[in-house]
């Protein structure tokens, strides 16, 4: 069978052969005058600190007051109306627009200093407290839009309209691949009973406008991390090679004929599937790990699909030089019953998220590997409800929160940025997210005005036009 299709794709090629000589001179003519449009080379300078990122989402925007930020205010103004001490400013959800007064509600749990540098930190982080002088905590992060959707799309893409290449699908374009046998853009969702959670597209890790390889590939938990890999029953690896070559020659001929680059794509996807049926399940056998790896990520590390043991892959992942490693977790919408789901969250995420960069550092590996932990906003000090009670909620707030940086070059042991006594809005130091995503770039070697994609009659780039690298963050 397979001579009778390279038998028929030879006679195709000499059929076609002057058909389609003229035009693919004429493509080749118009990719040499559009070469200059979009180079990602010519985004790149010299010096770069990092050469991956390993981005821990918690989605749904956990609560700064109740796990970073100390304010011994709200002890003092419990139960008044935060807008009787601070002018309002920004939107209001729909959730708490309609309230009368908006009671201020002093967190539960107890802060202390930790480390070298002093870092205010909650009990409920007992493990990301002992590395505080490895990090940059960033306390004066805003962002835009005030709900969920637009702001997981904005944190992610730049942007708060769908349609617009994620960070990691932007990395893997403007600097390529460091390996043969994995993809450059992984993403990991943590599964399991998370509480509230927020949907998570695809899109959130898609390549937009920019051509179909630079998406990111989600890695599952089970028997198959990646679908479709295995060969069909009754298949060896032989004849499967035999039919991608086959395959592989007539999508060149139609990529000569029409220039489309999603056939380009394809021909890397067919080609990138067949090395992962080798790299991803050596990738996900983890019995070459010791003992103490799982005594430091903790023994739901062992449990494919929990957030340890994908904090346990993307070390594995960044040992291998995958380019971009996203984490999803979810469940950190805590509109109602905060003190009921917040330990929950913080039990997940609290020991693995501390390994990974511990186990980062020992392996040499986090001076070039940039690891961001957060949400897509923060928390309101005020009652969801509008009321004073035990088991408060607490509305979503975009003016100020807190993110978590280590590594990259980014300054260790840095508190950065400070907000109101009410950890209302910023008061020194604002980082916006479009400031953040052009200091990650910084850091990776790219100028971020510079990488940019045409595209419907102009050029986009990730900050949009926006954007300034903050220095005062950087070592």
């Amino acid at each position: 069978m397979a001579d009778e299709i390279t038998e028929t794709l030879l006679h195709m090629n000499r059929r076609r052969a002057l058909q389609t000589a003229g035009g693919g001179l004429g493509s080749m003519a118009l990719g040499s005058l559009l070469a200059g449009e979009d180079q990602p080379g010519s985004a790149f300078r010299k010096g770069a600190a990092a050469k991956r990122v390993i981005y821990l989402f918690q989605s749904g925007g956990p609560s700064q007051v109740d796990l970073f930020e100390h304010k011994p205010a709200l002890a003092k103004l419990h139960g008044k109306d935060i807008f009787a001490h601070v002018e309002q400013t920004g939107r209001l959800t729909g959730f708490t627009n309609k309230h009368k007064i908006h009671p201020i509600i002093n967190t539960r749990y107890a802060f202390r200093r930790h480390g070298a540098c002093g870092s205010w930190v909650s009990e409920l982080l007992p493990h990301m407290s002992r590395i505080v002088d490895e990090v940059c905590t960033i306390r004066s992060v805003s962002t835009k839009p005030v709900n969920h959707d637009p702001a997981l799309t904005f944190m992610q893409t730049g942007h708060n309209l769908p349609g617009r290449p994620s960070v990691g699908s932007w990395l893997s374009y403007g600097l390529g691949s460091m390996n043969r046998n994995l993809p450059d853009f992984a993403v990991l969702v943590s599964k399991g009973d998370l509480g509230n959670m927020q949907p998570l597209n695809a899109r959130l890790w898609g390549n937009g406008f920019l051509p179909g390889k630079y998406q990111g590939v989600r890695l599952r938990s089970g028997a198959e991390p990646v679908l479709y890999l295995k060969d069909p029953a009754g298949k060896s690896t032989a004849d499967r090679r035999r039919i991608l070559d086959t395959i592989k020659a007539l999508n060149e001929e139609e990529l000569a004929r029409t220039g489309n680059p999603e056939i380009a794509t394809r021909i890397s996807q067919y080609e990138m599937a067949f090395r992962m049926q080798m790299s991803i399940p050596e990738l996900a056998d983890l019995s070459d790990e010791p003992e103490s790896t799982f005594k430091l990520y903790g023994e739901d590390a062992r449990r494919p699909g929990t957030y340890a043991f994908n904090c346990l892959m993307a070390r594995r992942l960044a040992e291998r030089d995958v380019r971009f490693i996203q984490l999803y977790h979810s469940g950190w919408d805590h509109h109602f019953h905060l003190p009921r789901h917040l330990p929950k969250r913080c039990r997940e995420t609290d020991q693995a998220s501390a390994a990974l960069i511990v186990d980062l550092k020992q392996r040499g590996l986090l001076d070039d590997t940039i690891v961001i932990w957060g949400g897509e906003f923060g928390r309101t000090t005020f009652s969801q409800s509008g009321k004073v009670a035990e088991s408060y909620g607490r509305d979503h707030h975009a003016a100020c929160f807190t993110k978590i940086v280590a590594g990259g070059g980014f300054q260790a042991g840095l508190n950065y940025g400070e907000t109101d006594d009410l950890c209302y809005r910023v008061v020194r130091d604002e980082v916006p997210v479009h400031d953040l995503h052009a200091t990650i770039l910084h850091q990776l070697g790219i100028d971020h005005e510079k990488l940019t994609y045409f595209f419907q009659g102009r050029r986009y780039r990730l900050t949009d036009v926006h954007g300034n690298v903050d220095t005062g963050l950087l070592a």
